[in-house]
Parts: C-alpha cells; sequence; structure tokens
C-alpha cells in the first residue's frame, strides 16, 4: 500500500509552489518555481507517481495546473489556467481541452465531494474542525511575488495542507467504505459524493443486467398527477376529502426540472391540535417551544417507518419508465443485500449499500441523472405522506396523541392503558403499506421546531437536531457551550451559570461563519471565514466590502489563533443568557 501525503498548490504571475507533506505534517516536499529557479519538473511527477495524493478540489484545480506545469508551462500561464478556472469553474476535462494539457495516471484522492458539506470550502472545515489557525490568502492573487514574501506563502500553504489532513482524518470511514466498494465494482469511488456513488453503482449494476444507462429530457410544464395506492385509506372525512384533493391536483415541473406541490396542497392541515404541511421533501408537523416530558402513567416515543422509500418503490413495482421493469430487478437486489448484511452483522458492505440506496433517492429529481423521473419522486413522496397521515388518525382514533410528524416518523404520547391498542392499530398499517414500523421510547423531547430539538431516551442518552446539535463537518461551529449547558439542565438539572463558568475549552465559545468578500474587525482584515468569541471589551466585525455588520458578532473578537486557556476578555455572561434563551424557545421556563 502507497503511503499517503497531502497536496496543495500555489499560483502567482511569476512564482509557483506545488507543496507536499505526510498526514502528521512533520515532512515536506516543497517544488517552487520562479525566475532563474526552474521547476524541478522530474520530481514533481516522481512524487505524484510514488505517493497517494490526497487534495481538497485537485480533480478539478491543482491536478490539472500541475500536469500543465510537469509539461513545461511557466508561471505566466499556470496563473492563466487558474485564472481560468475559478472564473469559469470548469472541470478538469474542459480545461485540460482548452489548455491542451496532458494529464497521466495519479492514485488520487480528492475529499471534497466525500466530505458531506455543500459548497463548503477548506477554511471553513477547518473552522468546524477546530483548526488552530485560520488564514485567509497573505497577498492578493494578482500580486508580484518579491523574495522575502515567499516564506510567508509556504507558511501559508502549509496550514492549507495540514487543514486537509485534519478532514482526510475527520473523513477516514467515508474514504474506507468508498475503497470498500471500488474493489467490489472495479470503479474509483473514493473521490466521490454520495450521490455520485450512486449514480456509479447503480449504473454499473444496470448496464450489468443489460439495461441502457440514459438520461430522460422532461419540458418544463411537463404536468404528472399521483396515482392513488388501494391501501391508502381513511376514516375521517377531513382526511378522505384530503385525499380526493391529491388525486385532482396536478404536479408540474419547473425551469429547473423539479416538481413543485400544488398550490391546494401547501395549506396546513389541522388534525386533533396539530398542524401538518405536506412537502416534495415530505411531511412535517409544525410545533413551536413544545416541551413533552413523559409522565408515570405514560408512554411516549416515535414509531417511524424503516427504509420508507425503499419499500415504497419495491412494494409499488415503481421504477424509472425510460430505464425499465428491470432496474426493480437490480434495486431489490442492492436493498435485499443491505438487509441481510445488516442482519449478518457486516457493517462494511451494509454502510456501502446504505449509501447508495439513501443517496439514489435525491437522485430522481435531478435533471442531470439517469434517474430523473419526477413522476417516480412524486409517487413515493406523497405516498409516504399518506402513509405517516395513516399513523396520525389511527392513533388520534385509538386514543393517544400525535406531537410531533417529520418524513418518516412520528412522535406519540398516551396513557399506558391506551398503549396496547395503539400497537395494534399499527400493526395493520404493517400489513396495508408492507412496511415495517419500530418504536423508540423517549423520556422527553424539546421542540424549537420540528427540525430543531432534543430527544432524551429513557437512559438518560440525547439525540438532537438543528440549532441544538453539536458542531461538526456538516455545521458551523456556534457557541456549543450554550447547547452543552442546555442539555445539561434539561436532563441533569445542572444550572446553567455551573456549566459555562466550568468550561475551560475556549473552542466551546467561539462561532465560526463564512462572510462574503471578507471581514475586518476594528480595521483589521481577518478573512472570508472568520471565527469569534463574544467579549466585555468587544466590537462589531463587518463585512469588507459595504461595511455591514456581521450577523450575532455585537461586541466579539477574532480568534484566529487558537489559544490555550480562556481569554480574560470573555463575556460569560453573555453565553449564560443566551443559553437561558435557548431554553425557552424549546418551551420550558428556566428555574
Amino acid at each position: 500500500m502507497k503511503k499517503k501525503v497531502v497536496f496543495d498548490i500555489e499560483i502567482y504571475r511569476d512564482w509557483a509552489l506545488f507543496s507536499f507533506s505526510d498526514l502528521d505534517g512533520t515532512r515536506f516536499v516543497e517544488l517552487e518555481m520562479y525566475e532563474g529557479h526552474p521547476l524541478d519538473r522530474a520530481k514533481l511527477k516522481a512524487v505524484l507517481k510514488t505517493y497517494t495524493i490526497i487534495s481538497f478540489n485537485g480533480i478539478n484545480f491543482d491536478l490539472p495546473i500541475t500536469f500543465a506545469a510537469i509539461s513545461g508551462a511557466s508561471c505566466k500561464r499556470l496563473k492563466e489556467i487558474c485564472d481560468s478556472i475559478i472564473t469559469n469553474g470548469d472541470l478538469h476535462w474542459k480545461t485540460n481541452q482548452k489548455f491542451d494539457i496532458n494529464e497521466f495516471e495519479v492514485d488520487h484522492i480528492d475529499i471534497i465531494e466525500p466530505s458531506p458539506g455543500v459548497a463548503v470550502s477548506l477554511k471553513l472545515y477547518g473552522g468546524r474542525l477546530n483548526a488552530p489557525k485560520l488564514q485567509d490568502l497573505p497577498i492578493e492573487p494578482s500580486a508580484s511575488i518579491r523574495a522575502d514574501q515567499r516564506n510567508d506563502l509556504r507558511l501559508y500553504c502549509r496550514n492549507d495542507l495540514a487543514t486537509t489532513a485534519r478532514l482526510y482524518n475527520a473523513i477516514q470511514n467515508e474514504i474506507a467504505i468508498r475503497a470498500d466498494m471500488s474493489e467490489q465494482y472495479g470503479i474509483d469511488l473514493r473521490s466521490k459524493s454520495g450521490a455520485q456513488v450512486a449514480k456509479a453503482v447503480i449504473g454499473h449494476q444496470l448496464k450489468e443486467i443489460g439495461v441502457k444507462v440514459k438520461t430522460q429530457k422532461i419540458k418544463e410544464g411537463t404536468t404528472y398527477r399521483y396515482k392513488m395506492p388501494e391501501f391508502i385509506n381513511f376514516e375521517t372525512e377531513q382526511f378522505k376529502e384530503l385525499k380526493q384533493l391529491i388525486i385532482k391536483s396536478k404536479f408540474v415541473v419547473n425551469d429547473k426540472g423539479s416538481v413543485l406541490i400544488p398550490d391546494e396542497l401547501k395549506k396546513v392541515i389541522k388534525f386533533d391540535g396539530a398542524k401538518y404541511k405536506i412537502g416534495i421533501g415530505g411531511l412535517h408537523s409544525q410545533e413551536k417551544k413544545q416541551a413533552i416530558v413523559c409522565g408515570e402513567n405514560q408512554v411516549f416515543g416515535e414509531f417511524d417507518y424503516a427504509s420508507m422509500y425503499p419499500f415504497i418503490i419495491l412494494n409499488q413495482n415503481l421504477y424509472p419508465a425510460h430505464l425499465g421493469k428491470r432496474f426493480l430487478t437490480m434495486y431489490k437486489d442492492i436493498v435485499d443485500r443491505r438487509i441481510e448484511a445488516k442482519k449478518s452483522g457486516d457493517k462494511a458492505t451494509s454502510e456501502s449499500l446504505k449509501l447508495v440506496i439513501n443517496s439514489s433517492f435525491g437522485l430522481f429529481g435531478n435533471k442531470y441523472s439517469f434517474l430523473y423521473s419526477p413522476d417516480l419522486l412524486i409517487q413515493t413522496t406523497i405516498t409516504g405522506q399518506l402513509c405517516l397521515l395513516m399513523l396520525i388518525e389511527k392513533v388520534v382514533l385509538a386514543g393517544g396523541k400525535v406531537v410531533s410528524a417529520n418524513t418518516d416518523g412520528i412522535n406519540i404520547i398516551c396513557h399506558k392503558d391506551k398503549f396496547k391498542e395503539i400497537q395494534a392499530q399499527l400493526d395493520t398499517s404493517d400489513l396495508e403499506t408492507g412496511m415495517s414500523l419500530e418504536f423508540t421510547p423517549y423520556h422527553a423531547t424539546y421542540n424549537e421546531s420540528v427540525n430543531s430539538y432534543i430527544a432524551v431516551m429513557p437512559d438518560g442518552k440525547v439525540k438532537s437536531k438543528g440549532n441544538y446539535t453539536k458542531p461538526g463537518l456538516m455545521k458551523n461551529t456556534v457557541n456549543s457551550i450554550c447547547i452543552e449547558a442546555v442539555i445539561q439542565y434539561l436532563t441533569n438539572n445542572v444550572a446553567v451559570e455551573q456549566t459555562i463558568n466550568a468550561c475551560t475549552d475556549v473552542t466551546k465559545f467561539v462561532t465560526v461563519r463564512t462572510v462574503n468578500g471578507g471581514a475586518v474587525w476594528r480595521e483589521q482584515y481577518l478573512g472570508k471565514v472568520v471565527r469569534f468569541y463574544h467579549s466585555i471589551d468587544g466590537h462589531t466585525i463587518n463585512y469588507k466590502k459595504n461595511g455591514n455588520k456581521v450577523p450575532n458578532s455585537d461586541n466579539c473578537a477574532p480568534l484566529m489563533d487558537l489559544c490555550e486557556g480562556l481569554p480574560v476578555d470573555l463575556d460569560k455572561h453573555w453565553y449564560i443568557a443566551e443559553a437561558i434563551k435557548m431554553i425557552g424557545l424549546v418551551g420550558v421556563d428556566y428555574a
């Protein structure tokens, strides 16, 4: 197995740097080109051929420029290629074609797509991962580089290499899943997003069974109607009327290829004191500031459908019309293999097939995908929502209360004496829909909204979403000590003041965010990604381009370089007040 190294480049019109480091950031190979100092092209090529190269956006940026450099391009020419890529957003094949670049095979993992965020920069990932240093490019891209400026740029590039290595280590599991699948299918999937993996694997499997893979074009304004399955039935007049309304509704494809919810289905559905809304993405209840705690004689928890969308597709024999019924043979094989792998404890296979299944569904609504099928998307998502509404009706008629609903599950609370009857009613749903319901008991849930909440299990474990989720690769760091204080108060009755005053980890007090055009604090330029904390001697952080305030940055101080311990000017009173405010947003009065 080849040793892995991280790779990054810096390009100016009269200076170029091609920099490599090991994953520990202890050893570097830095190859430069400037007037009087030619690039060691043979060594650059040898490094690329010897190691497994890890980059961030290397496929479309670093490698085309590097291939051009190895072929003899000057700094001026490399800068032209660099500017073209940045200005036009060209993919690698187009850049190669435009500039007549000859590429060669490199064992390369580009981590921009396997990383979970969408349109997230390397620097923002660095902020989310508590990188020690957040730094913007220290010299304008159009500048001419003097000899005394080169070392600053080398150090800047080293910092980006460290962030790339940090991100690679954080997504090791995602890379491992893709590496296993690459061996299984004979396709290099290591640099692909979930959707790209699904597209590649499903495309491969379809070709294996003789299906011609092609993308269908659907005109703007194309109209579809939902085909009501026979098993969708309601007892209440309100839901019977909704059923008829859905049958009559027209679903129209817009200019972006997306399907729109008809206006008549956008109205809030009121039932048994709760509110729900239908959407292409799923059913959502509309609760706010809602705290539910299970009483001594109550049962509280979530009923959710396991693998709801895949089973709707299989049970209703749904398939993209342009791919034919053989699609179902392939799709069923993937779903069955995933279920078997999960049962047998084959985690690697289970996780890889889960990635394919979960990611494939979004491709039904992507007009650039060969799976694009607006009618299939509608049939699947509307069926799922009607199934949930059937569950809601059954629970209410059996004497229970539905307190939340979201995509594939509902939260219910009832008296213990009613729970068996509710279960019996919902068991009939399994028979009707062909899907399996699973029940997860809760001790309590605290909702700011349906997508922002804290759920507490009977054993005290906590799951959270939205504003109450701890930061990670999918979410910017935003005063995470406040989230910790809220959870400690709600689950263990620990005073907010105690949690916040006891914390000595500065990363829990910071906010990280992107600032388009860059941020300024007291006339000091900070960069396009900023990290700051609330200070007793702070100042507003502003946008460089227009002077407007960066949201939630009143009385703040930047912390672009992490420090040991806590800053002396940290305003703990602000964090205490913010945590108490967050407690109020989930329907609890702080005592």
